[in-house]
């Protein structure tokens, strides 16, 4: 069964804590995924805020560009704006960064048991890293329900292609087409389980995840005109399990009887059939939804 730490402190600090109670010591070269935020987001985790954990694994921030085909939805489908924005943000100047598909090719991983995708396109640059240290702001999603370590493997991995390919459920790699033949809900949440499941093989034994549950919006950090946060934070989590973790986070969610904005998240989370990205993750074999929570 797998262990999932949980803190219901919240500050750098406790981030690194948590990281240390998994007992592991990622090695080499570390990449370090997080969600560096939407021009106009005012729910993203700051660099401020995990500059203790970035700096206590001595990493590099990697980030990929989106899919929006145009600049209604944001500004980081571009290298060139995408880069500014990391630069307005911060992150350039707190810690070394990496745009992972800033120039290609792609890498293609396959995906040999796949629901809905035969093969994942990843910024090339991911192969420049030992270990990987996912950072998640758990949060909603306009189209996944929820974003949390799964999202982080999937779309946030891949390419401006492969993100494509994810929202289109295989059948287009082109981001100016996907948006017209965006897939069925449960289609999508199994093709974000696909795309997921190549990066922790990849980097199986050398992967850790944290998920923080703070500014709990029902939109994701990807919308630059986000709702405020509609319930209280929660808390830290920390595991070597992307799939308990994240179960572990909506069990927390669905435990939050007294949170006045819980039946809104969860009407976002279950509208979407977000659960189905964890369902269908497990059923891949790269995780566990049964797990031990240890609270710190």
């Amino acid at each position: 069964m797998a262990k999932v730490f949980f803190t219901r402190e919240i500050t750098p600090e406790k981030v690194v804590e948590m990281y240390r109670a998994l007992g592991v010591t990622l090695p080499g070269k570390v990449a370090v995924k997080v969600h560096s935020g939407e021009k106009g987001n005012q729910n993203f985790l700051r660099p401020e805020f995990w500059r203790p954990m970035v700096e206590e694994v001595r990493g590099t921030v990697v980030e990929c560009n989106t899919a929006y085909g145009d600049a209604v939805m944001g500004v980081r489908d571009h290298t060139d704006s995408h880069r500014k924005l990391l630069e307005h943000h911060g992150w350039c100047r707190a810690f070394p960064v990496d745009l992972m598909d800033a120039e290609g090719p792609d890498v293609v991983w396959p995906v040999p048991n796949g629901k809905v995708l035969k093969e994942n396109h990843v910024g090339k640059d991911i192969l420049d890293y030992d270990s990987m240290l996912v950072l998640a702001h758990f949060k909603g999603h306009p189209m996944g329900g929820y974003g949390g370590a799964l999202k982080q493997l999937s779309i946030g991995c891949a390419s401006s292609r492969g993100k494509a390919l994810i929202h289109s459920a295989g059948v287009t790699d082109d981001r100016f087409e996907t948006w017209k033949k965006h897939a069925g809900k449960d289609v999508f949440c199994e093709a974000m389980a696909d795309a997921a499941s190549t990066v922790a093989g990849h980097f199986a034994g050398r992967i850790a995840y944290i998920n923080v549950m703070k500014n709990l919006s029902v939109d994701c950090d990807c919308v630059a005109q986000a709702e405020d946060p509609c319930m209280a934070d929660i808390g830290i989590l920390s595991s070597l399990d992307p799939v308990a973790i994240d179960q572990a986070c909506l069990d927390l969610i669905y435990a939050a009887k007294d949170d006045p904005g819980q039946a809104h998240f969860l009407e976002r989370v279950e509208s979407r059939h977000g659960a189905h990205t964890i369902e269908a993750a497990a059923e891949l074999g790269f995780g566990s939804r049964e797990y031990e929570l240890v609270e710190l």
